[in-house]
Order: C-alpha cells, then structure tokens, then sequence
C-alpha cells in the first residue's frame, strides 16, 4: 500500500515543480513606452535546437522596439551573420496582462509567449518566451540592455533567471560584443 502513496507523493511534487516553472512574472506595473527604442542583445539561453546549432556563431546585435497604431510591438532586430546585416522582423501583439506578448511566426507557425519579466527601462530588460510548435514548447531567456555592457550583476541575475527556468550551463550564453550591424538603424 506504501508503493501508490509514494508514487502519487512523487507525481504530486512534480506537478507543483511543472506548475512553478510555468508561472514566469511580468513586470509589475509595466509601462510599454518606457520599453520603446533602441536595445543590444547582451545574453540568451535556450534549450531549442536552432539555438544549440548557431551557438556557436551568435554575436551581440540590436533591437529597435517601436509602437504601432493598435497598440502592438514592431520588433526589428538586426544581427552580424557572415560578415553582412540580416534583418528580422516580429510583431508582439499585447494579452490583457501588460508586459505580456504573444507572437506567431510568419515562417514556422510557431507561437510565442513573451513576458517581460523585469526592467528598469533605462538600463536592463529581462524577457521570457515560451515557443509551441507541434508537439514541443521551448524555453528562451534574453537579456537586453541600453548599452553594450552590463554590470556583473544583471549578468549573474540573467544566468540565474535562466537556471530556474529550467534551463543549463550550456544553453546560456553571454553574447560576444561586435562592431558588425550596429550602427543606428529602424
């Protein structure tokens, strides 16, 4: 009679552990066009397979957030890739929870759900994702920040934020500074 009352001691704890993970915070009173313009790229953690695979290759790059009339995000990122500016384009449309985003990709059909975890809109911004596509949810973790380098410490809090998100060591990853695609663009 013991073994069922382990085993359901054992299913319960990680169901809570599962739930925990889950529920990743948003910004308290998130103030959307404080988050608007110009952002470097300073870490991102993954445990997706195209990140395991450009890892090794990844490097800083910039990120322009602005407004558009209906109240969603325009993200455009531009980033070094062989030497030339690649462009990519998204578009985080607001839930009802401020600082939270959803987005599909026009490529995959995947969807994504975005929070912005933490900020200070002058310094740092913490963001989450979760990515569904078919049967597989992906955890993503990037760091953005106002200027090309950050204190240790927002370093460390990134590294420890993606760590309890499940994430490990080797998906973690600080973004080597360049001078590639950086130059002011929209």
């Amino acid at each position: 009679m013991q073994q069922p009352r382990l085993v359901g001691f054992l299913a319960l704890i990680l169901g809570c552990l599962l739930q925990t993970q889950a529920e990743v915070p948003v910004q308290p009173d998130f103030q959307q066009d404080q988050f608007l313009g110009r952002w470097y790229s300073i870490g991102l953690a993954s445990n997706s397979r195209w990140f395991k695979e450009k890892k090794s290759v990844m490097k800083m790059c910039t990120t322009v957030v602005t407004p558009t009339e209906d109240g969603s995000l325009n993200v455009t990122s531009t980033y070094p890739k062989f030497d030339q500016c690649e462009t990519r384009k998204s578009l985080f449309v607001p839930t009802d929870q401020p600082g939270r985003f959803s987005f599909t990709s026009p490529r995959s059909g995947s969807q994504h759900d975005i929070r912005v975890v933490e900020t200070n809109y002058d310094e740092y911004a913490l963001l989450s994702a979760k990515k569904a596509k078919e049967a597989e949810t992906f955890t993503m973790v990037t760091l953005y920040g106002r200027r090309k380098e950050l204190s240790p410490e927002l370093l460390e809090k990134f590294t420890r934020f993606a760590l309890e998100q499940g994430l490990t060591q080797e998906n973690i990853l600080i973004l080597p500074r360049t001078n590639l695609c950086m130059e002011e663009s929209v």
